[in-house]
């Protein structure tokens, strides 16, 4: 079984919790695009872990976790975070954490340049990470990237970094005016975050390929939503990744393979972390009480996340482009404080009900919600562990967003905890 677990909406969805609840039934798990530019958090008997660049996966026995080619990988964060989670009793070693030879990695100098132009464009900024993501995607594309596997060629790396390092100076020091990268500084930090990863580091493409083989699943996990995609979402306020699930066997070393299945995560509400346009948002204190209730604060950053009611256009468009074959609706339970529930049916503009999410920024910025209210259930589900515990409201409010979203709701989550969740079939 070839699974992608994705995100419909704009990220922070919940996808981590889901995919460690699901690893139970695969062999294998494998990031697939993007860094550490967002955080999945999961709650097990580890204890809450956040995890910026590792699989989901890795805090179960048994199962082995992959980092693609699609990856940008920062070594110093990937380094502390594997630490912090070996400081709470999780094994991780070369037998279940495997690196693409081929992921680029995220260097130091690409986060300088990220916050310096969030800096430059001041109100005008993207609301980057500052992490270094999209410099490290475009050095990427113009081929001027170092990868895992140079770090284990010795007789190459120095002239490498060396020709890079004078290269980007044009623009960190002649552009930007900042003092100019030192190469051996670069060359220190590669030696320094690099080496303890030379027996981790592999050809996925042989890896996965030998597993399907043998019969092995693989589950694939994305980071962000379907709206932070590089080409089909809210552009340019997107990710610099391929965020969908048809990106999953090319971003993990086998693009010779197709997935049997793509499960969709969505929140039971919405939530927004950055810049651009968020037509459903919720503000005052109708905004405060929903953030608050869910906790909508950034695993990766802190920051507070816009919030609002479910958005049927924006959620019916992500699950179109994810090619959901069911979805796991997430935090139903904080719902439980509201006595009608607000959800966002259609947009307006210029005067008009539309239904269908606009590709144009510039319409989609000038969208205003259509909100109605659904009756809540108003009382605590998080022990409810069957169809048959749900209060009849809160089953009405999942049989709605199925509909809306044109596509079956197989898994509904309750609480944070592994177990806090329903199989709706």
């Amino acid at each position: 079984m070839l699974t992608a677990v994705v995100g419909i909406n704009w990220g922070d969805e919940g996808k981590g919790r889901m995919v460690d609840l699901l690893s139970a039934d695969y062999d294998i798990v494998c990031r697939y695009q993007g860094g550490n530019n967002a955080g999945h958090t999961v709650i097990n008997d580890y204890g809450k872990i956040v995890l910026n660049l590792l699989p989901s996966g890795i805090s179960r026995e048994g199962t082995v976790n992959v980092m693609g080619n699609g990856m940008v990988i920062d070594l110093e964060h990937l380094v502390h975070e594997i630490q912090s989670l070996r400081d709470k009793g999780i094994h991780i070693g070369p037998d279940n954490l495997k690196i693409s030879d081929k992921a680029v990695i995220c260097l130091p100098w690409h986060k300088m340049q990220d916050i310096m132009e969030e800096e430059r464009l001041k109100d005008k900024k993207f609301g980057s990470t500052r992490r270094g993501i999209g410099p490290v995607y475009a050095d990427k594309y113009m081929k001027k990237a170092i990868r895992m596997g140079d770090l284990f060629a010795p007789d190459k790396l120095p002239e490498k970094v060396a020709d890079l390092t004078e290269w980007k100076n044009l623009t960190v020091a002649g552009g930007y005016g900042h003092e100019p990268i030192d190469v051996d500084e670069i060359m220190a930090w590669l030696e320094k975050y690099g080496k303890p990863f030379a027996d981790y580091v592999c050809d996925t493409t042989v890896y996965l390929t030998d597993a399907v083989k043998a019969g092995k699943s693989v589950m694939f996990e994305a980071q962000l939503g379907a709206l932070r995609d590089i080409d089909f979402g809210i552009y340019p306020y997107t990710s610099a990744s391929t965020t969908l699930a048809a990106y999953a066997p090319i971003g993990s070393g086998v693009p010779q393979l197709k997935l049997d299945e793509s499960i969709g995560i969505m929140k039971a509400y919405s939530s927004c972390v950055g810049e651009g346009p968020f037509t459903c948002e919720l503000f005052g204190a109708e905004g405060d009480s929903l953030r608050e209730a869910g906790g909508e604060y950034g695993a990766a950053t802190g920051r507070p996340r816009r919030v609002g009611g479910f958005d049927v256009v924006a959620s019916r468009y992500g699950a179109l482009v994810q090619g959901c074959t069911y979805i796991a609706l997430t935090k139903l339970d904080v719902l439980s404080y509201l006595k009608q529930i607000p959800v966002c049916v259609a947009y307006e503009l210029d005067g008009k009900r539309i239904d269908c999410f606009p590709s144009d920024i510039d319409e989609l910025e000038a969208a205003k919600p259509v909100y109605e209210y659904l009756p809540g259930f108003n009382c605590d589900i998080s022990n409810c562990r069957s169809v048959e515990d749900l209060p009849k409201e809160a089953l009405d409010y999942i049989r709605y967003i199925e509909k809306a979203v044109n596509c079956p709701i197989k898994y509904v989550s309750v609480g944070a905890e592994r177990e806090a969740y329903i199989k709706m079939f």
